[in-house]
């Protein structure tokens, strides 16, 4: 029991910044966040006592909350609510405010537009926006390498293509 609490300070003093944003990518509304993000902190507790070893900390973390949040929207979808991605909550900065108000309708944008892909996509992304690597995502997501390689390119060019035609116009 020790070393599963000690495991899991560790894990959430590493990887607790990702998990929130993680959260907000999955969940709009500020107190299902707050839900989701505390099921994420039990589950992962728990499945550290049948941690081994045999992968990073930093791929199980994210194996396990990605399922979690995976459950969260289907669940979610069941009961016919929506899930969209909320913007990040930071407040902008009062001396740059026109520029943080710019910055945050384009992160605005690309959350949205990261909310329409199907859910492996959306896993894809999202943990290749928290910098893994495709060795890594494919750990987490179960696919090989090459695969996950190919989508993150694919997924780039259209996000960035649509990203362009939406400020065009």
């Amino acid at each position: 029991m020790a070393n599963q609490d000690e495991s899991y300070r560790l894990a959430v003093a590493e990887h607790g910044q990702a998990l929130g944003r993680l959260v907000r990518a999955y969940e709009a509304d500020a107190d299902l966040r707050r839900d989701l993000l505390q099921e994420i902190h039990i589950g992962l507790w728990r499945s550290l006592a049948a941690f081994d070893g045999r992968c990073a900390m930093r791929t199980w973390v994210y194996r396990v909350a990605h399922n979690i949040a995976a459950t969260h929207v289907m669940r979610r979808k069941r009961m016919g609510k929506q899930v969209s991605l909320d913007g990040l909550d930071e407040l902008p900065d009062a001396a740059n405010l026109e520029d943080s108000i710019g910055e945050k309708q384009k992160l605005d944008r690309l959350t949205a537009m990261i909310q329409t892909l199907k859910q492996p996509d959306r896993q894809i992304i999202l943990l290749y926006l928290e910098d893994l690597d495709a060795t890594a995502i494919s750990e987490i997501v179960g696919l090989k390498p090459g695969a996950v390689a190919t989508k993150i390119h694919r997924m780039k060019a259209v996000l960035a293509s649509r990203f362009r035609e939406r400020s065009a116009s």
